[in-house]
């Protein structure tokens, strides 16, 4: 492909948007609560992965994988939720974020699931001791717990991960096909100015 960004068409409004992509039929609106129902709580409850979408107050954007087992995303009450934070390689640039701007989108995803749940709501950090020791694993309690005020709660349209035949198991490299994650963990270091084996 040969990019020209001089044939870019800049869209500068919703309106714009809106005449390209058309409107949302009423019941794609409609699907939005804004409360832990039944039905999401039975999802959550399967749920072993979820994205954490948070945003620093200059409006720099963070994206994580928060995973563990099934159902460690805890259903407070209809309308709170909360889920472990575990010692990772100590970067909480999610964490920064939220203190910034407490405010957080969650895509859960189901393993062979091509429909996700899209959770968005209010965050606080907090160490409460009965709800730490609900979230062990392998003997050890989270370092501490993000609570969120759920605001929004709808499933997701499959499209991307139905178009993207994420969980055909057909379509997956082979092991030698992939990107090499140390590779990219060493160059990228190195580029920033640290000397692998200086310690």
């Amino acid at each position: 492909m040969n990019y020209n960004p001089s044939e870019d068409e800049a869209i500068h409004s919703i309106q714009q948007l809106q005449e390209i992509v058309g409107m949302p039929h009423e019941a794609v609106v409609k699907k939005t609560i804004s409360v832990i129902d039944d039905h999401i709580r039975a999802y959550l409850a399967k749920c072993p992965l979820f994205f954490l979408a948070t945003a620093s107050g200059e409006g720099l954007c963070d994206v994580s994988p928060r995973g563990d087992e099934p159902g460690f995303i805890k259903v407070l009450d209809d309308r709170t939720l909360a889920f472990p934070e575990r010692l990772g390689n100590r970067r909480i640039d999610s964490m920064h974020n939220l203190f910034a701007n407490p405010r957080l989108g969650m895509i859960c995803i189901l393993p062979g699931m091509e429909e996700v749940l899209r959770i968005n709501g209010k965050a606080s950090i907090v160490r409460n001791p009965s709800l730490m020791e609900s979230m062990h694993l392998n003997g050890r309690p989270p370092i501490f717990v993000v609570k969120v005020e759920v605001e929004e709660c709808f499933v997701h349209c499959p499209r991307a991960l139905k178009f993207s035949k994420i969980w055909d198991e057909d379509t997956w490299l082979p092991r030698e096909e992939r990107p090499s994650a140390k590779e990219m963990f060493e160059a990228h270091i190195q580029m920033n100015g640290y000397v692998i084996g200086k310690e």
